[in-house]
């Protein structure tokens, strides 16, 4: 009776396999090796792989942290690691052949917001007198005005003013150069025989890997950094320095982070890149739904050394709807990671234009483009139909709901003015854009010899 009983049970757990399997895409690789960045926003690679998304969609995936940015790239690159968790401009930056060439797409972005800018203690203490004070709490947003005439101070001293920021074409970088210019503050130019960045830098812009942020600011190396979660709530933990602002502040659901694969391997494994795809967007959901109820759960995980592997609560801190800007000064930030609503998760063309006009902006992209140039490297790079074929496929399998999706999006957000210096960004004119921005490359203008001049067209 009990070996019929166990046989009966074998064939059940045989059966559901047969039909769970049926269901699988007809994947072309179905073991895969992925990197990530120790940072909070790998967050769906993680959740895919715990909770057994992968699996569900046939595949059987490795998760590897890289030692930094320009490591995890190559190794993609290189087909050492199928696909990563990118900065979003990496993708961009590679297919335009802005430091390594390669064609990277993205069929999903991975989340909005989750960057925080943060100064040393000292710094702090020397920007407060130039801060509002509103019942006794310090009035937020913070301008970067606050921390200019601590600049304009260590300039008339002779000593350099030290910011860290995670890759020269990362979303940190961006920002932080986006707050410094909205308070007058110049972060500097590149040009196409200085890639240092600062030509006529009123502050001295340099890279750090995230992981490291904390203990160089603690050693005066830089004076303060823009980095992802949890790296801004350790020094609070720490007691080394101060969030003066998130990328929340900056720009109001701003995309972060995406998920890169070469364009070869999309053409050369395309149901792979639908598996892969349906299994990151069932991550989100979960890390969104409910309010975010799963947060806490979702911190317990990325805490293990083999994903962030830092404190729970230094992960919770930010994860879980609150913000501690100084120690006791916490503060109601509910967006502040977003992983699946407000579309989220769907790749704009928009998105990846703004990216282009800050390296076009800050000289990176040397000379002027016109707007369908933007456009099309848009399209070349990020990849809306792939996203919502596999959103399809998890709708008609009861996995996702249709409301969750923009399926009638033509890959452009509408005008966003959530800005921190008030302009309005519309994907669809990046060129006035850029001229509407007071310190930065207009047409017409790139950087020859450490000089801002014009162009001929």
């Amino acid at each position: 009776m009990v070996i019929r009983l166990r046989l009966i049970v074998a064939l059940l757990a045989l059966v559901h396999a047969i039909s769970t399997h049926a269901d699988y895409l007809d994947v072309e690789k179905d073991e895969l090796t992925l990197g990530f960045i120790k940072l909070t926003d790998m967050a769906p690679l993680a959740i895919a792989y715990e909770k057994g998304f992968f699996e569900d969609e046939g595949l059987y995936v490795s998760l590897e942290p890289q030692a930094n940015w320009k490591v995890l790239l190559d190794r993609v690159i290189d087909g050492e690691l199928d696909g990563a968790h990118m900065l979003a401009g990496q993708p961009i930056a590679s297919t335009i052949g802005y430091g390594t060439r390669a064609h990277i797409v993205t069929p999903f972005s991975m989340d909005l917001n989750g960057n925080g800018i943060t100064v040393s203690n000292t710094i702090w203490e020397q920007m407060k007198p130039f801060i509002p004070v509103v019942d006794g709490k310090v009035q937020r947003p913070i301008s970067a005005s606050a921390l200019k005439p601590v600049v304009e101070q260590y300039k008339a001293d002779g000593k350099p003013f030290n910011l860290g920021m995670v890759f020269p074409v990362s979303t940190h970088n961006y920002e932080l150069r986006y707050w410094l210019a909205a308070g007058g503050i110049h972060p500097g130019f590149y040009s196409m025989d200085d890639i240092s960045g600062q030509i006529d830098a009123d502050v001295l812009l340099s890279v750090t890997p995230p992981p490291q942020m904390p203990a160089t600011m603690e050693a005066g190396t830089i004076h303060g950094y823009c980095v992802g979660e949890p790296w801004n709530q350790q020094a609070v933990f720490k007691g080394i320095g101060v969030p003066v602002i998130t990328d929340y502040e900056i720009w109001k659901n701003n995309p972060e982070k995406v998920f890169g694969v070469t364009a070869e391997f999309a053409q050369s494994n395309p149901n792979t890149t639908l598996a892969l795809t349906k299994a990151l967007i069932r991550a989100a959901i979960w890390l969104d739904e409910n309010d975010n109820a799963n947060r806490q759960e979702a911190s317990e995980i990325l805490a293990r050394s083999e994903y962030v592997g830092a404190d729970v609560d230094v992960i919770a801190n930010s994860m879980t709807g609150t913000f501690e800007y100084e120690r006791g000064d916490v503060r109601e930030v509910p967006d502040f990671n977003v992983f699946f609503r407000y579309f989220a998760t769907y790749p704009y063309y928009s998105d990846a234009i703004w990216y282009l006009t800050q390296m076009r902006r800050w000289g990176q992209i040397s000379d002027s483009r016109d707007d369908s140039w933007y456009f099309q490297i848009a399209e070349e790079v990020y990849k809306p139909s792939i996203y919502l074929e596999a959103a399809r496929l998890l709708v008609d399998e009861g996995l996702a709901s249709e409301a969750d999706f923009p399926w009638d999006a033509d890959g452009y957000r509408g005008p966003q003015s959530d800005f921190i210096d008030d302009v309005t960004f519309d994907g669809r004119t990046p060129n006035a854009y850029l001229d509407s921005l007071e310190i930065g490359l207009k047409q017409r203008q790139s950087v020859r010899r450490g000089n801002v001049v014009l162009i001929e067209q």
